[in-house]
C-alpha cells in the first residue's frame, strides 16, 4: 500500500487532501486512481488508511477509513552527529528516522570535514527534513524525528538541553558498551530513561576541546565495538540493536531478578528494519 505524507494541522480536516510533491508523487509517479487505498502519516503517531475520492490535476482527495494511534518507542533518542562529506549525511538522518529517532541535530564540529556556510544552513535543514519524511513514508514508522538547524558543539551545550542519559561515541579506553549504561541507570532509577542522547563524531573524531566538553556536561563514553564498520551509518544500526534488546521492566528488575529468564518487555511498535541505502551495514 501506497504511503504519504500530511502535517498534523492537515489531518484535522475532512477530507483528507494531498497537494504540493504529495500530490506530484500520487498523479504522476504512482498514478493512483479513485477507489484505490492508501496510508497516510501524520509524523505524531497516527496513521490513517484512506481510499481516494478524487484524483485531480493538482491534487488528490481521500476519505478516511480507519485511524491507526501506534506508540512511540520506549525511548526519545536525540542523535547529535557530525556533519558528514557528500550524501552520507542524507544517509544517516535516513537511518537514524527508520530506526525511530525522536530528533537529530548536526553538529559542526572543528574536524568536520563538510563546511556549511551560513546562508545554506536552511537548505540543508530543508533537505534533510525532507529525507527524514521520505524515509517514514519508507519503513511506515509513525514518528516523524525533529530535524534541527546545523550548530556547534558548544552552540548546543549553551542551550542547556539535557537528555537523562548522555552518551558519547568514544574510542578510548574507559567507553563502555551502551547497554551496561542502561543497565546502571535502571538499577538505580528502577526505570528506562525517558531521553537518550548519543554525540556521534566527524571521521576524525572531536577535537579534545570539543570531547571534554560534552564530557563536562554528563555524557558517557560508549565504544560501538572493536570492529571498525564501513560507515557511521553501520555503527549507527548497530547503537540502536543494542538500545532495544529487552530489557527487564521495573517490576522484572527488582524480585524476579536472576529468576529464570528475563520476561519479555511488552510489545511496542518498532521500525521496519533500515532500507537499503546503497551501501552493505553488516
Amino acid at each position: 500500500m501506497h504511503r504519504f505524507y500530511l502535517p498534523p494541522a492537515a489531518c484535522q480536516q475532512q477530507p483528507l487532501t494531498l497537494s504540493g510533491r504529495e500530490a506530484h508523487h500520487a498523479l504522476n509517479v504512482l498514478r493512483i486512481r479513485p477507489g484505490e487505498r492508501v496510508a497516510v502519516l501524520n509524523g505524531a503517531g497516527e496513521e490513517f488508511l484512506c481510499e481516494v475520492q478524487e484524483a485531480r490535476r493538482r491534487e488528490v482527495t481521500l476519505k478516511l477509513v480507519q485511524t491507526h494511534t501506534l506508540a512511540p518507542l520506549p525511548y526519545a533518542v536525540t542523535l547529535l552527529q557530525a556533519v558528514t562529506k557528500g550524501k552520507m549525511m542524507e544517509v544517516i538522518v535516513q537511518k537514524a528516522t527508520e530506526l525511530g529517532a525522536h530528533r537529530i541535530v548536526p553538529i559542526l564540529s572543528a574536524r568536520s570535514v563538510a563546511h556549511i556556510e551560513e546562508g545554506d544552513a536552511a537548505n540543508k535543514t530543508e533537505k534533510w527534513k525532507a529525507t527524514a519524511i521520505e524515509a517514514i513514508k519508507q519503513c511506515g514508522c509513525a514518528w516523524l524525528p525533529r530535524v534541527e538547524p546545523p550548530q556547534t558543539p558548544q552552540g548546543f551545550l549553551a542551550r542547556g538541553d539535557k537528555c537523562e542519559l548522555s552518551l558519547i561515541a568514544s574510542l578510548q579506553r574507559d567507553a563502555r558498551h551502551p547497554r551496561e549504561y542502561f543497565e546502571s541507570f535502571m538499577a538505580e532509577s528502577k526505570r528506562r530513561p525517558a531521553s537518550v542522547g548519543v554525540w556521534v563524531g566527524p571521521e576524525g573524531d572531536f577535537t579534545p576541546a570539543e570531547f571534554n566538553a560534552v564530557r563536562a556536561s554528563g555524557a558517557l563514553p560508549i565504544t560501538l565495538g572493536e570492529l571498525v564498520l564501513p560507515s557511521v551509518a553501520a555503527r549507527l544500526v548497530r547503537f540502536w540493536s543494542s538500545l532495544f534488546l529487552p530489557l527487564p521492566t521495573t517490576q522484572e528488575w527488582g524480585e524476579d531478578r536472576g529468576e529464570g529468564h528475563p520476561h519479555e518487555r511488552p510489545s511496542s511498535p518498532r521500525p521496519s528494519p533500515p532500507s537499503d541505502g546503497g551501501e552493505g551495514v553488516f
